[in-house]
């Protein structure tokens, strides 16, 4: 039995105990207004984002940029979409440099190089500026970055290997092309293509196409020209994928030449409509650009760390092309 005083002493210490946990939850417990918690007394239209990219005006990018815009609107920030006219690694980590120096609340990077960015995003994070990537990622080196949102590349390079496996002969000799050296998300796909078509001891030959999709279809007809036993090119980005398709249709149409690819386009879509392409691997660029817009937003006002998105690889090809038509030439798809 527990007497009077017992009772008594423990009915004390509950009191106590309750009176702690009120001032705890007083002073931990319950989070501030959305408003109260912003850093560095940042107001709701105040926050300024640079995205870095390169190749900046490359028709890709187009849903990329409305991405930025709808998702900046959405949160009330500002976004500086800017980069390189090529890929040059030293020059785009130079801009992320310099936008360090310039201030910005938050810094978004497209990481073409697994290790040409890891010291300036690692002095951007030691100087309270949070980085996200986007597009391509550093995935096989350490990095500061908080988070990416791109494409599993290796792993979609499979999926388009598997998907045209079925429509190559053994021993097959195919075209495989790349709009640009030294981009990891390329080699990605590419080693992935080849991963799969190893298979059945299919034979590749790789060429650098370029970004603009009309000398790049030149140079496909002049390489297909000279191998008059390939059929068959796969592409590895979207100005190449094109390029591959303009070929066929300019200098090869009606003679069994067929391509695959990644990325979309207006004129794509087209081709694969008219059976130049079979088929196309969609990254969804247009997320790639507003989720990093969103994250470094949330991490800013409440806290809320960002975490890795992949955006897809959606196989279009002429069942479903007729969906997404209107949709790319509007940039979000």
């Amino acid at each position: 039995m527990i007497n009077l005083r017992e009772k008594a002493v423990r009915i004390v210490h509950w009191v106590r105990c309750l009176l702690i946990l009120s001032a705890v939850f007083s002073v931990v417990g319950c989070r501030p207004a959305p408003d109260e918690f912003i850093s560095k007394g940042k107001q709701k239209d105040d926050l300024r984002f640079a995205f870095i990219t390169c190749a900046v005006d490359a028709p890709f990018f187009m849903p990329v940029k409305q991405g930025v815009h709808d998702a900046a609107a959405a949160m009330g920030v500002h976004c500086d979409f800017m980069g390189t006219a090529g890929v040059d690694v030293k020059k785009q980590a130079d801009m992320v440099q310099q936008a360090i120096a310039a201030g910005y609340d938050g810094i978004a990077v497209n990481i073409i190089d697994p290790a040409g960015f890891d010291q300036v995003i690692q002095e951007a994070v030691q100087k309270g500026i949070p980085v996200v990537a986007f597009n391509i990622d550093d995935s096989s080196s350490p990095n500061a970055r908080l988070s990416s949102v791109n494409q599993r590349f290796f792993e979609a390079g499979q999926k388009l290997g598997r998907y045209v496996l079925p429509l190559i002969p053994d021993h097959a000799h195919v075209l495989m092309t790349m709009h640009d050296q030294s981009v990891s998300a390329l080699e990605d796909r590419l080693h992935g293509i080849q991963s799969i078509l190893s298979q059945k001891n299919i034979q590749s030959t790789v060429i650098i196409s370029g970004l603009d999709s009309d000398s790049g279809a030149r140079e496909i007809a002049r390489t297909l020209m000279s191998h008059p036993e390939i059929h068959i090119i796969l592409g590895t980005g979207q100005s190449d994928t094109e390029a591959a398709g303009k070929a066929i249709e300019a200098c090869f149409s009606g003679k069994e030449y067929w391509s695959a690819g990644f990325d979309l386009s207006p004129k794509t879509l087209q081709l694969i409509q008219d059976g130049h392409i079979r088929c196309t691997i969609d990254q969804q660029p247009y997320i790639q650009g507003y989720y990093p817009v969103i994250q470094l937003t949330h991490y800013i006002r409440y806290g809320i760390v960002p975490s890795d998105i992949d955006a897809g690889a959606a196989i279009i090809d002429r069942q479903n092309v007729s969906q997404v038509f209107e949709l790319s030439k509007r940039h979000y798809r």
